[in-house]
Formats: structure tokens, C-alpha cells, sequence
């Protein structure tokens, strides 16, 4: 169960933000009504993840490779339910997925290019400093636009994991 109530959604701001919210994504998670006790947090949280998600050119097993090991290393169940079936729409395999909550990953799952950036999300994950090998490694494999991405995402999904764990936002909640 949540810390707090989830925000009630039939009122001012946060009424219209959901409406919003609705209408771009089919309805308001657990995340977004908890979000929405301040709205202009809301919107501005929508914002920048539409961006990440739907707007950048990163491709979207990467980006789902990333959320999903971003979901297990910071033990946020619910960013891990939430992005599991995507990650399978995006082409990510389930032996694969389930390999994500591992503390080593087995490389062979893997490729050089995937290797490289689940060492990179780890870093930036477990100890924020990137160590410089690592992130040569990630390098080679992105143009500079698609590093920035692949960088925004993994700062953007911790974001949200700490969001989530810090006030115990989960799939079961009763709203």
C-alpha cells in the first residue's frame, strides 16, 4: 500500500491534467495519480517522459533493456510490471527479461552492443560515476544524439524507480 493517498482526480488542475493524461496514454498508472497531487510536477513528469519514450530516436529494445534492469537493480517492482510487456513488444526475448533480474547478467543472452549498455546503466545506477572504460565501451556502439538518449533514459527511469519506491507505489494498490 502506498505512503500516501492516491490524489483525487475529479478536481481543478488534477481533473484536467487526467484528462489529459487519458487521452495520450488510455489512463491515469498508479504513478500519474499519485504524481498528480501537484500537478505542475505532473505535467512537467509527462512531459519528459513522453519525450524519452516516444520521441527520441534511441531504439526501443534498448530503451526497454535499460528500464527493465533500471526496475530490478533499484528492486521497483512496479516499474518492472509496468514495462515487461512493452519490453516483449520492443523484440526483447523472455529469458532475457528474466536474466535482467540477476545481479550478474549471463553475456551470452547478450550482445556486444547490449553488454555494453547494461554495464553502462549499471554504473550509472549502482555508483552514478561512469568508469571511463565503461563508457568507451557504450560509445563505440551510438551516435552522439542516441548517447544522450540512452543516457537521459537511464537518469529518467531511476528517477522514476526512487519516485516509486520512496512513497511505495505498487500494481496492487486500491486506488
Amino acid at each position: 500500500m502506498a505512503r500516501i493517498e492516491y490524489a483525487d482526480l475529479s478536481q481543478g488542475e488534477a481533473a484536467v491534467l487526467a484528462d489529459r493524461i487519458v487521452a495520450e496514454r488510455g489512463s491515469v498508472l498508479h504513478l500519474y495519480q499519485m504524481l498528480l497531487h501537484s500537478p505542475p510536477a505532473a505535467e512537467g513528469w509527462l512531459t519528459y517522459l513522453t519525450a524519452i519514450r516516444h520521441r527520441c530516436s534511441l531504439d526501443g529494445a534498448i530503451r526497454e533493456l535499460v528500464i527493465m534492469r533500471i526496475a530490478h537493480l533499484n528492486r521497483a517492482p512496479y516499474e518492472a510490471d509496468q514495462h515487461a510487456p512493452i519490453a516483449l513488444r520492443e523484440g526483447l526475448r523472455q529469458d532475457q527479461l528474466d536474466a535482467l533480474a540477476l545481479d550478474d547478467v549471463p553475456s551470452d543472452l547478450f550482445d556486444a552492443r547490449e553488454r555494453a549498455v547494461l554495464a553502462y546503466a549499471d554504473a550509472m545506477t549502482r555508483s552514478v560515476q561512469v568508469p571511463d572504460p565503461v563508457f568507451q565501451a557504450v560509445r563505440r556502439h551510438f551516435p552522439d544524439r542516441e548517447l544522450v538518449e540512452l543516457t537521459a533514459t537511464i537518469a529518467a527511469y531511476n528517477m522514476v524507480s526512487r519516485f516509486l519506491e520512496a512513497l511505495q507505489v505498487h500494481s496492487a494498490d486500491r486506488r
